[in-house]
């Protein structure tokens, strides 16, 4: 053996090159990441439903307490409302796992700053939307519907679709849930300087205004009590966006 081949021996290997973090990837990388973050969020939100299937007859109890009784017009219609429950609280329960694959799938183009900010701010509108939908679905349903059954009479008596019903319940609880958002978008708006506290004050009046068209399309029903459960709290959020919008203004 000469000299150069034992010194070549003696060399280590030569390190894999390793992929840095702010090293901007391709597009099939991004699909491929996507498709597999939707993957994982799916078999959450499955095993969810899976899991919560035998918790269905329970919600829809209660659920039918303001009512009495909920009936179903086609052969297959309950049988698809207990899915749909299901998959609804599969969704919840399964809801801080979806986030966290959203979150993975994201943070790979932010600072450290930008990190920060963003988890918290999903962490703050996650316990928003769960406190709007509770909410809604403790307070609002069961007060609401009895308030609307009482419009009955002897002649006129309610026959309500299981289908029909749950429509309504999911679109209040959803709605519910985002419009209790307005102070985390109100917030972001602020941090990027396009509102200011100042503005949400002077603009006061035309903003109820906004808030009960807002209430009227939401709601599902025309009924005036539907938008007043809804716009009540809308005005309450409103006066904590100004806080919320006076503290960030503060920390610039």
């Amino acid at each position: 053996m000469d000299i150069q081949t034992k010194i070549n021996l003696e060399q280590p290997a030569p390190k894999k090159k390793q992929k840095r973090l702010d090293e901007p990837v391709s597009l099939f990388e991004h699909l491929g990441e996507l498709r597999k973050r939707l993957t994982y969020a799916l078999i959450a939100v499955t095993i969810g439903g899976v899991a919560c299937y035998s918790a269905v007859d329970r919600v829809i109890r209660d659920l039918a307490k303001p009512i009495g009784k909920l009936y179903f017009t086609g052969p297959v219609e309950a049988f698809w409302c207990r899915i749909k429950i299901a998959f609804f609280l599969g969704l919840l329960a399964s809801l801080p796992i979806v986030l966290f694959q959203v979150w993975s799938f994201i943070q790979h183009g932010l600072l450290p700053k930008e990190k920060r900010f963003i988890l918290s701010v999903t962490a703050v509108s996650f316990l928003l939307f769960l406190g709007g939908a509770a909410f809604c679905y403790f307070f609002v349903i069961p007060t609401g519907v009895k308030f609307l059954l009482a419009y009955g009479s002897d002649t006129l008596v309610p026959m309500i679709t299981i289908s029909r019903y749950l429509s309504f319940v999911t679109t209040l609880t959803v709605s519910f849930g985002l419009i209790f958002e307005l102070p985390v978008a109100v917030g972001f708006l602020t941090k990027i300087g396009i509102f200011s506290s100042k503005m949400l004050k002077e603009q006061w009046r035309i903003s109820v205004i906004i808030i009960f068209i807002v209430a009227a399309a939401l709601t599902p029903g025309p009924d005036v009590f539907s938008q007043l459960v809804m716009a009540v709290p809308l005005l309450v959020l409103y006066g904590v966006s100004i806080f919320v919008a006076m503290s960030i203004e503060r920390r610039k």
